[in-house]
């Protein structure tokens, strides 16, 4: 199965989503978004299969210090550019696994989706 999880190494939920993936023996990439970057066709994608409410974290400190223009009168095209622009703006962890994607951490979820 080939997975890759995007995020930060740093934040909490991810640090708990890969101590479940090695939990299960389940192999991935890491893709850090701090040194990596965000490609605004990929986050386009997600966007797609999962919505951009549910891509964009509008609860973290990054969003909330934003401009209020980019926070205004956001839509899918809006809400990638604040990520590219903005890679701590991306709820966190995102998967890319052979059925789909998971966007958060939800061992449910996780469990159904990869257990």
């Amino acid at each position: 199965m080939s997975i890759t999880l995007y995020g930060i190494p740093n934040c909490d939920t991810v640090k708990k989503a890969r101590k479940w993936l090695d939990g299960k023996g389940i192999g991935y990439e890491f893709h850090d978004y701090k040194k990596q970057g965000a490609d605004a066709g990929k986050l386009k994608n997600w966007v797609e299969q999962a919505g951009w409410e549910k891509v964009l974290n509008r609860a973290g400190t990054t969003f909330r210090k934003l401009p209020d223009a980019d926070k205004e009168g956001l839509d899918a095209k809006k809400a990638v550019a604040v990520m590219a622009a903005n890679p701590s703006c991306i709820k966190r962890p995102v998967v890319e696994h052979p059925g789909g994607l998971l966007v958060g951490f939800k061992e449910a979820e996780w469990e159904d989706a990869l257990g």
